[in-house]
């Protein structure tokens, strides 16, 4: 069916094209200036980290809080900013831009090559430093006349009790994922800004992708350049003022390479819990209706579902979400609950799985 080409790389589907997978090995890639790419992806980007498929690579990311006197400046003890921040930001010649997010990486997995699918398995987040940022500025965020003008605020995170401190009498649920994970895309993109998400994933902002999760996403470029970055400990769907709770994370991935089937066009996740299909364009219908093509796409053709039945599923039991309203490209995920299949279809029957 035509749907099937938007979303084709799904659980069930992934099991009739799985590349081989070597045993696998453990890596760390610390944020350093050699190791950063700031602001941008790109399928021309130079890869810091070669690993195979079934690899295991646990990144260190750095936040967008800003340099050590910025962080000071917000009130944060000097013992508590890494030195890995200072070297970043005392280190000349990087090259940065158009985008402002410091993202690690990017890491080039052997086998992947374009029309392949990137399997990105979130195993473990770390929150790395005992406090978060938020703040916005004059002509961002979602109400730019009514905020004219710009303020950081600095957020102390209890990490035994998981939560952020944002004032007397109010704390937020620590819910750590970071805002920007993503590979390379499309070549004709050229240094694409780390701002917008969009096919290739980036800067999603997309709080259901926590520990236990795992992302699919289309390969554009020879080893698909993963990068992550943009650590967020919490966040409220929409992002309205531009920010979250912005943190520095460590991540631990393991990446997997799927060969041969139909290409995969827009990420796709499955977390512990749920099924997630996304969309993101300038125009928040258009999104609306990329993320929701997507899941039924993967109700008629992971679950089993007939084209009406897909509809009205998604009618009675299907969240879309807003992700975020700030990027320039605006986000809307569709959540589908896993709790709803509570059994097996028989093949060809059109029931749910």
């Amino acid at each position: 069916m035509h749907r099937s080409r938007l979303l084709c790389a799904l659980a069930s589907c992934l099991v009739s094209f799985v590349a081989p997978v070597a045993a696998s090995a453990q890596q760390r890639l610390d944020a350093t200036p050699t190791t950063v790419a700031w602001g941008y992806y790109s399928a021309h980007a130079k890869p810091v980290l070669t690993v195979k498929s079934g690899d295991t690579v646990v990144v260190h990311t750095l936040s967008t809080c800003g340099d050590p006197d910025r962080l000071k400046g917000m009130g944060i003890a000097a013992a508590d900013i890494p030195a890995s921040v200072t070297a970043l930001y005392d280190a000349k010649g990087i090259d940065k831009g158009p985008g402002g997010h410091i993202l690690t990486g990017p890491i080039a997995i052997e086998s992947a090559e374009p029309g392949d699918v990137l399997e990105v398995q979130i195993q473990k987040i770390d929150i790395d430093v005992p406090w978060a940022c938020n703040g916005f500025g004059a002509g961002r965020g979602f109400l730019p006349d009514d905020y004219p003008y710009g303020i950081m605020k600095r957020i102390p995170l209890d990490r035994q009790r998981m939560v952020a401190e944002f004032a007397p009498g109010i704390e937020i649920p620590l819910h750590p994922f970071f805002g920007s994970m993503g590979d390379a895309p499309p070549e004709s993109a050229g240094r694409y800004n780390s701002a917008p998400p969009w096919m290739h994933g980036g800067n999603m902002d997309n709080k259901e992708l926590v520990a236990g999760t795992t992302l699919y996403l289309p390969v554009h470029a020879k080893g698909a350049l993963f990068e992550v970055g943009d650590g967020h400990a919490g966040q409220g769907n929409g992002e309205v003022d531009i920010t979250a709770l912005e943190t520095m994370l460590t991540g631990t991935f393991r990446f997997v390479v799927h060969k041969g089937g139909p290409q995969l066009l827009w990420p796709y996740a499955e977390t512990p819990t749920a099924y997630i299909t996304m969309g993101f364009s300038p125009d928040l219908e258009k999104a609306t209706q990329i993320a929701l093509h997507n899941m039924l796409a993967f109700l008629e053709t992971e679950k089993h579902l007939t084209r009406d039945q897909a509809y009205q599923l998604s009618s009675v039991a299907v969240d879309l979400v807003i992700t975020q309203l700030v990027d320039t490209n605006v986000g809307v995920h569709a959540i589908l609950p896993k709790a709803l299949f509570t059994q097996r279809a028989r093949p060809g029957s059109g029931g749910a799985q």
